[in-house]
């Protein structure tokens, strides 16, 4: 079970975060100097309801970052703002470098497989990125990041039934720019990034930008001799802008992503079962044996038109393409040998159309619009039991056709008080195919066609199985502004996720039919009590909300080794996929920041979770004290100083930020893993460490320096400076289920120390 920190302990820590409660964005909300030369903190702009407003009039929870916010503090990845976004998780997923898994207040998705959707949706410039594979976005020519905590199915509809994270590009300037930025530091670190912009005419601009990150491994395949967790990634965009009169405008854009770094394997924790092999001596170290060579292409691209009818009416259409693909060997038990190897190829594409109608007149302000998405995920894979001379081959797909309307307006009755009511009616269908088959040999013959392996049964043949999920989702939200400087509101919210059909379902061991109906939806009833102010005559800002959120029908999934013919050997491999029935999420998060003089501001947050599955039914009895939640520490926070002051005449501006960031220990599947003690396993008679990631800090330090134009900077950034090991996914298949000669009980783990600088010049 979980280890909890001691009572006083915990009491003394939440209390010293939320004294330092705080980040509204990143570590150093931008301060403004009024007329009377007075610091200030600034206001923060956002459109976390598909409209720009302050965010302290928004009765939402939401941490945004700008880019220079971003830059100051050395952001790499979207998963950076992890450390600053309370009751979050974004992290790269398991044997992957640019898969994207994210939980926010417990609600997400891990499985990136196709039959499985995400529980927080991710938008770049308001379009919706179906799957997480290669969604791990680089921060490059961007504007800024928000982060949308709780259900916002009735603006941004599907897979937001945990929040949304929302990645805005920067905008096409009305002068010439050019921009070029190179990074130099840890293992090799060498990263290129141009960007710019530039008017043709009075009418049209074109801008576009290109990015080339390269890095040595953090480690080894001590078997290959490859670099491991290395970087190899070229990104692009391009863009183009069309405002042929001042109510109407066309903005085209286009991005691709190339991910060629090497296949990330797991540091396996047990030695091989024949003794002769050891665990490596550093944990980004791996022996695995499928091979490196690995390929994540994503790209889209997107249409948006614009006309302002009139003042208070305002038209939109967003038509966008996106797709991808993925080949990826996965060697589950990180050692030399053909056994539990996934040989794995994704493919997906997506098409999404969507119009809005904005209004704001008089009290009345809000959208409504009509969203459709037609998407297909689809891919084959190989698990590779040379062991024991078996292959099960696995393949299908499943497309998904959306569509909805939605309306959400906020009515402002008086000058103090206004009401928000929103609605969202989704009708979903879902199609599959799954196959899966059973070959003798090492491989089917799919991915090498010398394979010499013999077809022996089907186990699973599904064609054009189907189901449809409707429902709709409200929202209501009451706001009362006592001064324009605070905000105290009361949000109720509905979150919605569809079903779907378990893409390695077994057809031969489930005689009741059921896997081939497919499993539910889920649902989220949230409710929220928020505060956000700003105070000390704009020295400090503070926002704080409290939730409860109940989770109904969660969709969770479970596989296990199986032995098929009863010969005290795993030779298989089961899964499925149910829907819990009941859990309930409260939880408390602050956020703020105070001006302390006028060049240090100090900043921090605070996300607190209680976190429970209180019933899952087996057979008529409840099972939930069998299960946990996934991603979802109890306890997280931050608190950072950052010093900004001039240098003199001439001399520029210096920045200087520190962060200490805290994670609770927190448990990486549905169910727990702390280890098993000597004499379980006869394979693994000595017993395994735990697997689920105990609690961590990390430090971070940056310093940069601004020239007097503003045109050259120079930064410092060191990330986690205490060089703490801190884990971040794992693979778990020993007893009971043990899979495979060697089985697979390995760990991935987040960048250890590094030291970057960097060097921006515009032109």
């Amino acid at each position: 079970m979980k280890t909890h920190i001691a009572g006083p302990i915990r009491l003394g820590l939440v209390s010293a975060l939320a004294l330092n409660a705080g980040l509204c964005v990143a570590q150093a909300q931008e301060s403004t100097t009024d007329e009377d030369g007075a610091k200030r903190l600034g206001a923060i702009t956002v459109t976390a309801q598909r409209r720009e407003q302050n965010l302290i009039d928004v009765p939402l929870s939401v941490t945004a970052f700008d880019s220079e916010q971003l830059e100051l503090t050395g952001a790499v990845d979207i998963t950076s703002i992890q450390r600053t976004t309370p009751n979050a998780t974004i992290e790269v997923a398991r044997g992957s470098n640019s898969t994207l898994v994210a939980f926010i207040r417990g609600v997400g998705q891990q499985d990136p497989l196709w039959g499985f959707e995400p529980g927080v949706g991710l938008y770049v410039d308001d379009v919706y990125v179906a799957r997480p594979q290669g969604a791990i976005l680089d921060i490059f020519d961007i504007d800024r990041i928000e982060v949308l905590r709780g259900p916002q199915g009735t603006l941004y509809g599907r897979n937001t039934i945990g929040g949304a994270i929302k990645y805005v590009t920067k905008p096409l300037s009305n002068e010439p720019e050019l921009k070029a930025k190179m990074n130099f530091g840890s293992y090799g670190q060498l990263d290129g990034i141009l960007s710019g912009s530039t008017p043709i005419g009075d009418t049209l601009a074109i801008g576009g930008a290109i990015a080339k990150y390269t890095r040595d491994g953090y480690g080894k395949n001590l078997n290959t001799g490859a670099e491991h967790y290395n970087k190899d990634v070229l990104a692009y965009r391009l863009s183009a802008d069309w405002n042929p009169t001042d109510d109407f405008s066309v903005r085209f854009a286009y991005d691709r992503s190339e991910d060629d770094s090497n296949a990330k394997h797991g540091h396996r924790l047990l030695p091989s079962a024949d003794g002769t092999i050891p665990v490596t001596g550093d944990v980004y170290d791996t022996r695995a044996g499928i091979g490196d060579k690995n390929s994540v292409t994503t790209e889209g691209y997107s249409l948006t038109a614009q006309w302002d009818v009139n003042d208070a009416v305002t038209l939109k259409s967003i038509t966008a393409y996106r797709e991808g693909e993925t080949v990826t060997p996965i060697d589950f038990d990180a050692l030399p040998q053909n056994d539990f190897d996934v040989p794995a190829v994704y493919y997906d594409d997506q098409f999404s159309q969507e119009f809005q109608l904005l209004l704001d007149s008089g009290p009345w302000s809000g959208v409504m619009g009509v969203y459709y998405l037609d998407g297909n995920a689809n891919g084959a894979f190989d698990v590779i039991l040379g062991g024991l001379g078996l292959t099960v081959y696995q393949a299908g797909d499943q497309s998904k056709e959306n569509l909805s309307v939605y309306g959400d307006f906020t009515y402002e009755l008086n000058d103090q008080w206004s009401v928000s009511l929103g609605g969202r009616y989704t009708e979903d269908k879902t199609t599959a195919d799954v196959t899966r088959e059973l070959w003798l040999g090492a491989g089917s013959g799919s991915f090498d066609p010398a394979n010499t392996s013999i077809f022996f049964a089907t186990q699973t043949s599904y064609n054009d199985v189907s189901r449809d999920d409707n429902q709709f989702t409200p929202r209501l939200s009451v706001s009362y502004k006592p001064t324009d400087n605070l905000n105290l509101y009361a949000t109720y919210a509905q979150g919605f996720k569809a079903g779907g059909f378990d893409p390695r379902a077994r057809e031969d061991l489930d005689p009741t039919g059921l896997s081939e109906q497919g499993f539910g939806p889920e649902t989220v009833d949230s409710y929220e009590i928020g505060l956000k102010g700003v105070f000390l005559d704009g020295r400090l800002t503070m926002n704080s909300a409290i939730f409860l959120a109940d989770y109904k029908d969660q969709q969770i999934t479970v596989q296990s080794g199986a032995d098929s013919d009863n010969d005290g050997v795993n030779d298989t491999f089961v899964s499925s996929v149910f829907n819990a029935g009941e859990s309930q999420y409260t939880g408390l998060e602050l956020e703020g920041a105070l001006l302390l003089t006028d060049q240090l501001t100090l900043s921090g947050n605070l996300g607190y979770i209680d976190a429970e599955i209180q019933e899952i039914l087996s057979g008529g009895v409840n099972v939930a004290d069998q299960f946990v939640t996934q991603n979802t520490p109890e306890l997280q926070g931050q608190v950072a100083l950052n010093y900004t002051n001039s240098l003199g005449a001439n001399r520029g501006e210096i920045s200087l930020t520190g962060s200490l960031s805290y994670r609770d220990e927190y448990y990486l599947f549905n169910v727990a893993n702390p280890g098993f003690p000597a004499g379980q396993s006869a394979i693994f008679p000595a017993g395994g460490p735990a697997l689920d990631p105990k609690s961590y800090s990390l430090l971070d330090l940056s310093a940069v320096w601004t020239s007097p134009s503003g045109k050259y900077r120079l930064g410092l950034h060191g990330r986690n400076l205490t060089d703490e090991e801190y884990r971040v996914a794992a693979y778990n298949f020993v007893t009971p289920s043990q899979l495979g000669v060697d089985s697979a009980y390995s760990a991935f783990y987040g960048p250890p120390r590094t030291i970057t600088a960097s060097l921006s010049v515009e032109f």
